[in-house]
């Protein structure tokens, strides 16, 4: 049900399209405007459309969550509906989830959420979540805290310079896109942990070309593993926990890794429909 309190979205545009850094002139291009009906609507002047304000967050990109926001200050009821994960809504989703998790062992793989907060992940995990303590891993462990915490992967990562900076530069970027506060709160936590002094000095990069630019080089007991990772998301998404849920699939980058994989897969079960999940 739409309410008719005054319209605050004005200056959430302004500050939407400064962050695309796009003029008045270029976006009311993009939306099919006028610039002047656009200035009026950024101060106050004009009270935007519901069908305005959609058309709106579409050319500015932004993320379903603040599309929602924006509607809420112009008065109108959110346009994208919240599931969680779990809801037979989004059963669908949760087997194709599953499947891709199932079909990427021996390959450690996992779902995250907008916060970068593991909602699942297959078996093969295991092999990244080797000793974690249980409070990087628990409710939920967080890939940038995995990742970067001298409790975490921070302790076994041997090119862990590289590795924190390609991790701070990609969250930062994603802070300064979505401008979402609990990404700049877990931006600023993480880059407050120690960076590797000298004598830590990553050792270098493996001998031969390299497609990768920074691998995630990890010590294991059973030697050094070497992996990349690719991201993928859901195309088209009209439910705000859907847009912002992405998987992580990582890869093998030598022979040694993923013979290793391969020789620490378990045996496959004939009754298992699904991957173990490592996580709470």
């Amino acid at each position: 049900m739409e309410t008719r309190e005054p319209s605050t979205a004005g200056p959430l545009l302004r500050d939407w399209r400064r962050r695309r850094k796009l003029s008045q002139l270029d976006l009311s291009l993009l939306a099919d405007t006028s610039a002047r009906h656009l200035s009026y609507m950024e101060t106050g002047r004009a009270r935007p459309s519901r069908e305005m304000l959609l058309r709106l967050s579409a050319a500015l990109d932004i993320p379903l969550r603040e599309r929602n926001t924006l509607l809420l200050a112009g008065g109108y009821a959110p346009a994208y509906r919240e599931s969680s994960p779990d809801d037979a809504y989004m059963a669908s989703v949760s087997s194709a989830l599953e499947t891709v998790l199932a079909t990427h062992e021996p390959y450690p793989a996992v779902v995250v959420d907008r916060l970068w907060n593991v909602v699942r992940g297959n078996s093969a995990m295991s092999v990244l979540m080797e000793g974690v303590p249980a409070h990087l891993s628990e409710p939920r462990p967080n890939v940038f805290r995995l990742a970067l915490h001298p409790e975490g992967l921070a302790a076994r990562l041997v090119n862990l310079g590289e590795v924190r900076e390609l991790f701070l530069d990609r969250l930062l970027h994603q802070v300064n896109t979505t401008a979402d506060a609990d990404l700049r709160s877990l931006y600023e936590e993480v880059s407050r942990y120690p960076a590797p002094g000298q004598s830590d000095a990553d050792t270098g990069p493996a001998d031969g070309p390299n497609p990768i630019r920074v691998p995630l080089r990890l010590r294991t007991p059973f030697g050094e593993l070497a992996l990349f990772s690719t991201m993928a998301t859901f195309g088209a998404p009209a439910d705000v926990t859907l847009s912002e849920l992405a998987i992580e699939l990582f890869y093998p980058l030598d022979g040694f890794t993923a013979d290793t994989l391969r020789a620490l897969a378990p045996a496959p079960s004939k009754n298992s429909a699904a991957p173990e999940n490592v996580f709470p």
